[in-house]
């Protein structure tokens, strides 16, 4: 690996591995990762001058000395020593079982969402803190205090038995809704991380989770003007869309049904892929996408499905049929009131539309869907003044 500079995305890749047996070697998970931040430092100041044939058998077996050095330098810790005495040779160390265990972990039910999607980010991920920090746009103390919490959380979970597969997915599903903040492209990183833990399981939802992120992320780039603002589905230049993204999630997402169990991830990328096919907004098949739903309300029973059903309802069946849908939903959930005032729109009853949608714009959580319902609300009112309705 002689090179003038460490490939970053390589190293990053070997984390999780060089983790995982460190702490299947009995090493507290909290001492493990720090041992480990520690050997990727020495890594990157001497790969560069020197050709390694085993990088991540390097970096175990660095990792266990840093243990062993942190374990001195504290002797409340130096029983810890003595488990790591007998050092294995460098070489090919961390199965991609032990990997996927430290997905399990990382996910742990005691955890909260938000401390193991920091985790996660921490340990599988191999982003800083300070990077972690700037894409949740928190303090980097703050996040240090997530992180260490969650560390000490986890350092006496054992790793011999399964963990809760559904768990890690949610977690990954988190990381990607969390999009693009700082200098770190969640979207891009939880696409990453599904890649890894897709090479480790074969469970059709861990692929159904890939095709979902690899067919969303390929809207991006239509998805915001050059000012920011953000550019509704309908709007959207199909010409912007990464085709090659579609033609891989497409592929690993037909391959997943082909299995024949239907999970909820699968299904969301089915709707997806629907979109993805469509040429232009006109062409989409909602009919189509209203039984897929159908599909979703029958696996999650989640009113959020549900609010998303009542929006592709009004597409399929009129908007008159989709404010039905709508009138079964508890108004307090997210986003309801914007999908209100869209059906209204859609019905023709401006006014109404119009005051939700700057009811909406109150309520949102981001300043682009603020300002985008705030516009809509000013547009609606300026065709009201102008006798439009």
């Amino acid at each position: 690996m002689a090179d003038d500079v460490v490939d970053e995305a390589q190293l990053r890749d070997l984390i999780p591995g060089v983790l995982a047996a460190l702490v299947r070697r009995g090493v507290d998970f909290a001492a493990a990762e720090d041992a480990v931040q520690e050997a990727l430092v020495r890594a990157v100041e001497t790969w560069p001058t020197r050709r390694l044939d085993e990088p991540k058998g390097w970096l175990i077996t660095t990792a266990r000395r840093c243990f062993v050095d942190l374990a001195r330098s504290d002797t409340a810790r130096r029983h810890r020593e003595l488990r790591v005495s007998d050092e294995p040779p460098p070489g090919p160390a961390a199965s991609m079982d032990e990997t996927l265990r430290l997905y399990f972990l990382c996910a742990h039910p005691s955890l909260s969402p938000a401390s193991a999607v920091a985790l996660t980010l921490r340990a599988v991920g191999g982003l800083t803190t300070r990077q972690i920090a700037q894409a949740y746009l928190v303090p980097e103390t703050t996040m240090a205090q997530r992180i260490l919490r969650a560390k000490r959380t986890v350092s006496d979970v054992r790793l011999d038995r399964s963990g809760d597969l559904r768990t890690v997915l949610r977690v990954l599903y988190l990381v990607f809704n969390e999009g693009y903040s700082g200098d770190v492209d969640l979207a891009a990183e939880a696409i990453r991380l599904a890649r890894q833990l897709a090479a480790t399981t074969d469970d059709v939802e861990v692929a159904g989770l890939l095709a979902l992120f690899l067919l969303h992320h390929a809207r991006r780039p239509a998805r915001t003007r050059a000012d920011g603002s953000l550019v509704p589905l309908s709007d959207q230049d199909r010409s912007l869309w990464r085709r090659d993204l579609i033609t891989e999630g497409v592929a690993v997402l037909q391959a997943a049904l082909a299995r024949d169990w239907l999970g909820e991830y699968q299904a969301q990328a089915a709707i997806a892929a629907l979109h993805a096919d469509a040429p232009t907004a006109d062409e989409t098949d909602w009919v189509q996408i209203v039984e897929w739903y159908d599909e979703l309300v029958r696996l999650t029973d989640s009113p959020v499905v549900r609010l998303n059903r009542a929006v592709a309802v009004s597409e399929a069946d009129g908007p008159q049929a989709g404010l039905a849908a709508l009138g079964e939903l508890d108004s307090t959930l997210p986003r309801y009131t914007a999908s209100s005032a869209y059906l209204h729109e859609r019905a023709g009853d401006l006014a109404t539309a119009a005051r939700l949608y700057a009811e909406a714009a109150a309520q949102a959580h981001n300043l682009a869907e603020r300002n985008h319902l705030t516009l809509r609300a000013a547009t609606l009112n300026q065709r009201l003044s102008d006798g439009d309705c």
